[in-house]
C-alpha cells in the first residue's frame, strides 16, 4: 500500500515513545497500534485471546509486542505493566481502548450483563489507568475510547452508553487529578465504525451490518460510516505533542452524526 501524505508527514511523530494499547488485537485498537508503530512508537498491545494477539503483532510489525491479559483483572493488569516496565521504564502513551457491549432492551437487562460491561468498560479502564500511572512521566498522554452512544440515546444500548458516559466523566476528573503532573487525558468518541466486534459482541450478521451502515450513512453529514484508521489518526493526534495544550476534552470522530 502506498503511504498517504498524512503518513509521510507524521512518520516520526511518536519516535522514541512507548505506547500501551489495550484491546489492541482487532478493530480500532489494532488500527491505532499499527499507526503508532508506523509513527515511531514501540507498541505493546493487550487482549484476551493469544491467537488474535499473535496475528496482530505480525500485522503491526515494527517490533510490536503482545501481552495477554484481561483488563477487568487487577492482577492481569499488574502483570501487563510489569512486563512493559521490564523492557522500558515508562509508558508515554496509554490508549485505554478495551471494551465491549451488546444490544439488550430495557426490561430484559440482566444483572450479569450489567456487571460484565461495567466491569470491563468502567472498572477495567479505571484499573488500566491506575496501573499505568506509575510508569507515566511528564509529557505523557492518556486517550480513552468513548462513543457517540453516550449522548445519542440509541435504543437497547443503555448499559453500553452509560459505561461510555462514565468514561467521559472519568476524563474530566482525571484531568483535574493529574494537575501539576503534565499528564494529559482525553476521550476519542467514534461514530459508527464497522469492526469485528459487530459480529462477536453485537451479534449482527453481514446483512444486518450492511443495512445498519446504509441507515447511518443516510443520516450522517459525510454520508458514510467511518474507518478504523480514521479513529486511529485522532488518537495519534491526542497522544502527540501537537495536542500538548489539550486535556479533559472529548473529540468526536463521527462524520458529524452526533453533532447536528
Amino acid at each position: 500500500m502506498t503511504p498517504s501524505l498524512y503518513d509521510n508527514i507524521h512518520s516520526t511523530r511518536h519516535a522514541g515513545k512507548v505506547a500501551l494499547v489495550t484491546g489492541g488485537s482487532t478493530g480500532i485498537g489494532l488500527a491505532t497500534a499499527k499507526r503508532l508503530a508506523r509513527e515511531g512508537a514501540t507498541v505493546f498491545i493487550t487482549g484476551r485471546r493469544q491467537a488474535e494477539l499473535d496475528a496482530a503483532v505480525s500485522e503491526i510489525g515494527h517490533g510490536a509486542r503482545a501481552i495477554r491479559g484481561d483488563i477487568s483483572s487487577a492482577a492481569d493488569l499488574q502483570t501487563i505493566v510489569d512486563k512493559v516496565s521490564a523492557e522500558h521504564d515508562r509508558i508515554d502513551i496509554l490508549f485505554a481502548n478495551a471494551g465491549g457491549g451488546e444490544f439488550v432492551p430495557l426490561g430484559e437487562i440482566t444483572e450479569a450483563q450489567f456487571d460484565k460491561y461495567f466491569g470491563i468498560n468502567v472498572k477495567g479502564t479505571l484499573l488500566t489507568v491506575q496501573s499505568a500511572l506509575p510508569l507515566m512521566r511528564p509529557g505523557s498522554a492518556i486517550v480513552i475510547t468513548g462513543s457517540i452512544a453516550s449522548i445519542k440515546g440509541t435504543p437497547a444500548f443503555g448499559v453500553y452508553a452509560a459505561t461510555k458516559a462514565a468514561l467521559r466523566s472519568f476524563a474530566r476528573t482525571w484531568a483535574s487529578d493529574l494537575k501539576g503532573r503534565d499528564i494529559r487525558v482525553n476521550v476519542v468518541a467514534p461514530g459508527v465504525v464497522v469492526t469485528p466486534a459487530y459480529k462477536s459482541e453485537l451479534k449482527l450478521n453481514d446483512e444486518q451490518i450492511e443495512a445498519y451502515s446504509k441507515e447511518v450513512s443516510a443520516t450522517t453529514p459525510l454520508g458514510r460510516v467511518g474507518q478504523a484508521d480514521e479513529i486511529a489518526k485522532a488518537v495519534s493526534f491526542l497522544a502527540s505533542d501537537d495536542a500538548s495544550y489539550i486535556t479533559g476534552t472529548e473529540l468526536f470522530v463521527d462524520g458529524g452524526l452526533a453533532q447536528i
